[in-house]
């Protein structure tokens, strides 16, 4: 269980302030709205009360009706102005709210596209956030709780306020003389009456406090529930699980035993949230509860009092006992949130750990040259790479030239480091030793942006949108329709282009418009190639570009090998190595080393070689299929 331990109160509202300085540039009409709909709902029955209170003394004094009508009239019009004007800014509020779930992702969105990728692909990362998204669906803890409590804190304060200004005559009017309750006029008779009144606000709110507080210790169980019901909740309604979930009874066997599982985590009745609100939790709360009526019991008792000596007319009754009621009540609130402000607070610095992970990478000022004849090369000059938080060398003294327009394989069993060194090649990465060369020149010199526009690539795990198919080729809504549609063809959908409904602009699966078209593996990875040469960049890169494509669609992409990538350099990397036949030279890597370079028949003619091993591998699986 993770303990939390309280910040100072100097801290809490350095984070706390902080959180709503963002939402306020991200929608200050929120604040404006919030403001003026708790002005009215705090202090509006305030304006009610003293109303109520003149007609009353009215209606038990002199009952002119002159002065009775001009009371209704005021009464009447000030509650249909409050009423619409609490209505309109309610309204506004709720628009506002409305936008604060996609804002509020927003906020950890942008954090994420503009980090390091070096930063966002560490584990640990990963985990900070997973933990920040899983605190605030627990419980609302973090920046979206810093505003939700805005609003709550604002009212208790208004309330506060206003109950004050009706409540100071209380004290200071003195019951008359020759009453036998005159011994209220004593000079310690409201400040004791007050005194206590304040120690029951206090315990209240104290008790309340407490018992909110089992909420925190119980978060990293309420995570832990949260990621198995996020899980296994929806599992059943995923469509890719559902063979599996049928085939092996998995909703019987695997679901319904965790979604059942209350004893240690989740919120069932075995749970020990739940044993908890059956004891201290529910029992402080209860205390809190029972507090708040006693409070309210006093406050009826010292009004009537005050009232049976004669210090006010019997109208004021109803005044003071609303006034220094929500008085109380208003100032026990006001504690308790500033206890869960406290609390939050906490959970608002695992918040700003991760919106304050810095930039490391340096951007570089240099732009890169734009050259028709994309005369580009790139040097690996003696670079080595290990991940962050490891010892373990992914790459060791690499060092490789690429000749420009010339097509590559990049070769090697799992492990050996290919993948490790396109991300380097992209500048994802930023080698531990030794520099990488665009055109003689350290690439960490150019621009960021500039540099990574001359690279298109298509990862193994690549992304399709659901929107529609001309966007999602293109990355962008605005696009060249005629380039767009030329990528396709290069791609080898053309067919499938003109079975689609609305061609370019028919959507991609059913997520957005139900006469969206489903595509197959294959189909897809072929979309991620045309998405690639849509981008026309100098340098194009296929990470096992044909793994879910069929050995004709197979064949087929590797007969126009030469048109799809055309005057481009191209690098592949790929476990089939029949794809290396069309490639001009093979890098083969073995434990983060270039073991062997050379082309297809040269690298053969080497029976001692890692990769004269891997074909033998590989062929001897053909024809073992054959004679089978």
């Amino acid at each position: 269980m993770e303990e939390k331990s309280k910040l100072t109160w100097r801290r809490t509202w350095q984070l706390t302030l902080r959180a709503w300085r963002i939402w306020w540039k991200r929608c200050p009409g929120y604040f404006a709205a919030v403001v003026l709909r708790d002005a009215i709902q705090a202090l509006g029955p305030y304006v009610t009360i003293y109303l109520s209170a003149r007609l009353i003394n009215e209606l038990a004094g002199s009952r002119d009706p002159q002065a009775l009508l001009w009371w209704v009239g005021w009464q009447l019009g000030t509650l249909a102005f409050l009423t619409l004007a609490g209505g309109l800014c309610t309204r506004w509020v709720n628009y506002c709210e409305d936008t604060l779930y996609p804002l509020n992702r927003r906020i950890y969105m942008d954090k994420m596209l503009d980090m390091d990728y070096a930063d966002l692909d560490r584990q640990a990362v990963y985990e900070l956030y997973s933990k920040l998204m899983q605190s605030q669906n627990f419980i609302g803890l973090g920046v979206r709780g810093a505003l939700e409590r805005f609003s709550p804190l604002l009212q208790a304060v208004l309330q506060t306020l206003g109950g004050v200004a009706l409540s100071i005559s209380l004290f200071l009017l003195p019951v008359p003389t020759g009453s036998s309750l005159a011994f209220l006029n004593h000079w310690l008779a409201a400040p004791l009456t007050l005194l206590l009144l304040l120690l029951l606000t206090l315990s209240a709110s104290a008790s309340n406090s407490y018992s909110q507080s089992f909420f925190a210790r119980y978060v990293e169980e309420g995570r832990a529930g949260n990621r198995y019901f996020g899980f296994y909740g929806y599992t059943c309604q995923e469509r890719s699980r559902a063979l599996d979930m049928r085939l092996y009874r998995q909703q019987e066997h695997v679901c319904s035993p965790y979604m059942n599982q209350d004893i240690d985590l989740g919120f069932g009745p075995r749970s020990k949230i739940a044993r908890w609100a059956r004891g201290p939790m529910g029992l402080s709360a209860a205390l809190s509860q029972g507090l708040n009526v006693v409070l309210t019991g006093l406050i009826y008792g010292f009004v009537c009092l005050k009232a049976w000596g004669g210090a006010f007319g019997v109208g004021s009754v109803t005044q003071y006992v609303g006034a220094i009621t929500k008085l109380f009540l208003g100032l026990s609130d006001v504690l308790s949130i500033l206890s869960e402000i406290r609390i939050n607070a906490a959970f608002l610095e695992d918040s700003f750990r991760f919106l304050d992970i810095p930039n490391a990478m340096y951007q570089g000022s240099l732009t890169t040259e734009k050259r028709s004849d994309r005369q580009y090369e790139v040097e690996f000059r003696d670079v080595s790479f290990r991940y962050p938080d490891t010892d373990q060398w992914a790459l060791r003294h690499v060092n490789l030239r690429f000749r420009v327009g010339s097509r590559l394989a990049v070769v090697g069993q799992n492990g050996s480091g290919k993948t490790t060194f396109i991300k380097l090649l992209c500048r994802l990465y930023d080698p531990t030793e030794g520099e990488i060369l665009l055109n003689g020149i350290d690439i960490r010199k150019y621009r960021y942006d500039d540099y990574i526009g001359i690279f298109s690539v298509v990862f193994q795990d690549f992304k399709l949108f659901s929107l529609p198919l001309g966007e999602n080729i293109a990355g962008r809504k605005d696009y060249d329709r005629q380039q767009a549609e030329s990528c396709l063809h290069q791609a080898g959908l053309q067919e499938r282009l003109s079975s689609m409904p609305r061609g370019l602009d028919t959507f991609l699966y059913k997520d957005l418009d139900q006469s969206g078209v489903d595509v197959s593996g294959g189909e897809a990875q072929k979309l991620a190639i045309a998405r690639a040469l849509y981008k026309d960049a100098p340098f194009i890169i296929l990470d096992e570009p044909t793994a879910a494509l069929d050995p004709i669609a197979e064949a087929d992409i590797y007969s126009r090998f030469n048109d799809i990538a055309g005057d481009r350099t191209a690098i592949y990397i790929s476990h089939r190595l029949s794809s290396c036949k069309f490639c001009d030279e093979i890098a083969v890597f073995d434990q983060g080393h270039i073991v062997q370079r050379g082309s297809h028949e040269a690298l053969l003619h080497d029976a001692s070689g890692l990769y004269r091993q891997l074909w033998d591998a590989q062929a001897q699986y053909y024809v073992n299929r054959q004679t089978t």
